[in-house]
């Protein structure tokens, strides 16, 4: 069954970064287009990035683009969520799926940006 665990969450300052991991199991990672989302407190679940499964394709929410960076390593069945200039508004719980997403999801990494 497919288990997955977000990780590297955390209080940072606006401009600040932070690097999300998510490590996969119990389905072929490798075959699978993946995804990450975020629920801010209050907000709807809204898609942040999903990624091909190679890594060779990536597709960005306006409001991330160029600030995001989404990645995957196969041979470990992790990927990966590069956030620099992080803003405020960008403040929520992120989660990791498959892509379009299944019905179970992971505990997520609380993000706060914050001064």
């Amino acid at each position: 069954q497919v288990h997955l665990v977000e990780s590297g969450g955390g209080l940072v300052q606006p401009g600040g970064s932070l690097r999300l991991s998510c490590a996969a199991s119990g389905f072929t990672f490798k075959t699978y287009m993946m995804s990450w989302y975020r629920q801010a407190p209050g907000k709807v679940r809204e898609l942040v990035a999903f990624i091909s499964p190679t890594g060779g394709s990536t597709n960005y929410a306006s409001s991330v683009k160029n600030r995001f960076t989404f990645s995957r390593d196969n041979a470990k069945n992790t990927m990966y969520l590069q956030m620099n200039s992080l803003k405020p508004e960008d403040t929520a719980v992120y989660s990791c799926n498959i892509y379009p997403p299944g019905t179970y999801w992971g505990q997520g990494t609380q993000v706060t940006v914050s001064s």
